[in-house]
């Protein structure tokens, strides 16, 4: 199993105010808001933390099959690229990546080796993009592969004998997607 989140920060910079008031309040708990007041650079920091519990929230539904919004239950914890994110009896592992343009996490059950794939789309058509992506996706696995959701959306690769669990995330010019 396997969650992953991308944020565009471009497009996160254009397109959310995190300083208006009681943004913070809303989605992140006491000690990551004092990560985010340490850091050296607040506005990455709060979409790292985000993408953190993203990924985590995706790996999580994957396990227990369920809708719901409580971005402040997921709690991050970390120290350079690695982390934990707890929710309640769950903790995934989680790895982030930040360059100039994106910052993506990746989470798991267990600490395994990164394997999300980014892709820059060539459109900003959000339909396209989704489209753009299942495809990228489906020829790095080759024709084998069918790209399935269950009733919530939770997309699974199968090939008639195996199922494989996948994360796909996209935001502003990125995307991604990774493999369990």
């Amino acid at each position: 199993m396997v969650g992953n989140d991308i944020v565009d920060l471009a497009e996160a910079r254009y397109a959310s105010n995190w300083q208006r008031p009681r943004f913070l309040n809303k989605l992140f708990t006491e000690s990551e808001q004092r990560y985010i007041q340490d850091a050296k650079n607040p506005f990455q920091m709060v979409w790292r933390l985000w993408s953190m519990k993203e990924a985590s929230y995706k790996l999580y539904t994957q396990q227990y099959p369920r809708r719901f919004y409580d971005p402040k239950g997921f709690e991050c914890t970390f120290q350079n690229n690695s982390g934990t994110v707890k929710f309640k009896g769950f903790q995934s592992y989680v790895e982030t990546k930040e360059t100039s343009n994106y910052i993506i996490s990746e989470a798991r059950l267990h600490i395994q080796k990164w394997s999300s794939k980014v892709v820059k789309f060539k459109t900003v058509d959000q339909q396209d993009q989704s489209e753009e992506l299942k495809t990228r996706l489906l020829n790095y696995v080759g024709s084998a592969y069918q790209l399935q959701k269950s009733e919530l959306d939770i997309p699974t690769l199968n090939n008639g004998k195996e199922q494989f669990h996948i994360s796909l995330t996209h935001h502003g010019c990125y995307g991604a997607f990774a493999i369990g």
